[in-house]
């Protein structure tokens, strides 16, 4: 009997399941900064669709075009004919995904065509410069910034809906009375990819390592404390989780809103570089 087809082939215009694990991986190493989220997905879990929570898609090849879609859209590669493609399939789907996110030039074509169908976004940011550090902070790091215990998540948790709030605009403990996001921040500190400050035992400083692939390892949710801002918590703090991501072999990544000027500049400091520019698309 002969083995089955690595893609479920149909006309090469169409949608197809990526099941290809050399093929995929070799594009997210081509990429790895930009693909940072879904390198670590794969990683962790191969390409089959039950594994990874969505589907790679593709037409013809994954070496042509590429996209991830599963609670989030993230478009890896493709021409616009590829863009199209996958935002129709995205649309034959029962409900449209939380987000779009990934490279700009992406995401942003691919949501064009998406809009029409799905109504307008919650909130469109279109230029996130996606940054990189590859070598020690050029700053000072705080020597107090830990990894988070398990038995501080009450604490940490309390920083962490107040930091999504602020960035995303919607309360995480929506819908499930915070069950879910609770569960996800419980496991960051578990895989020990969430650091903080802790001043009498409140949290003053909280970033985590969102998504860690085998070669990057990217920041997000980085938070001071409203009565601590202004000293320099925010620099500091970042540089030590990204000096400890440097020293898992690792290179530091973070994306961050180009309206967000002093952010631009605690990075600027610590010497992260950018490398391209993200967009995401906030629906849900």
């Amino acid at each position: 009997m002969s083995a089955p087809p690595l893609f479920r082939h149909v006309d090469e215009r169409r949608v197809s399941v990526v099941r290809d694990a050399a093929a995929v991986l070799e594009v997210l190493d081509q990429d790895p900064v930009g693909s940072c989220m879904v390198a670590a997905r794969v990683a962790d879990h191969g390409v089959e669709p039950g594994a990874i929570g969505g589907e790679l898609w593709t037409r013809r090849g994954a070496a042509d075009s590429l996209c991830y879609a599963g609670p989030n859209l993230i478009p890896l590669r493709g021409e616009i004919d590829d863009l199209n493609a996958f935002a129709d399939q995205a649309m034959s789907t029962a409900r449209r995904c939380s987000s779009l996110v990934g490279r700009a030039e992406l995401v942003l074509p691919m949501w064009r065509r998406l809009e029409a169908a799905w109504g307008p976004a919650r909130d469109v940011r279109e230029h996130q410069p996606l940054m990189a550090l590859h070598s020690a902070p050029q700053c000072s790091i705080d020597s107090a910034v830990r990894p988070a215990r398990i038995e501080e998540l009450d604490a940490y948790l309390t920083a962490a809906i107040d930091m999504f709030i602020g960035e995303v605009g919607v309360d995480p403990r929506l819908g499930d009375n915070g069950r879910g996001y609770r569960r996800r921040v419980a496991g960051l500190i578990a895989a020990g990819r969430a650091w903080a400050r802790f001043e009498r035992g409140e949290v003053v400083f909280k970033a985590e390592v969102g998504s860690q692939s085998p070669t990057v390892g990217q920041i997000q949710g980085v938070w001071v404390h409203p009565e601590w801002r202004g000293r320099g918590l925010g620099t500091t703090g970042t540089a030590a989780l990204s000096s400890a991501v440097l020293r898992s072999g690792r290179i530091a990544s973070l994306y961050v809103n180009s309206f967000n000027t002093v952010a631009r500049a605690t990075y600027a400091r610590i010497g992260f570089e950018q490398v391209g520019t993200f967009a995401t698309v906030l629906l849900d």
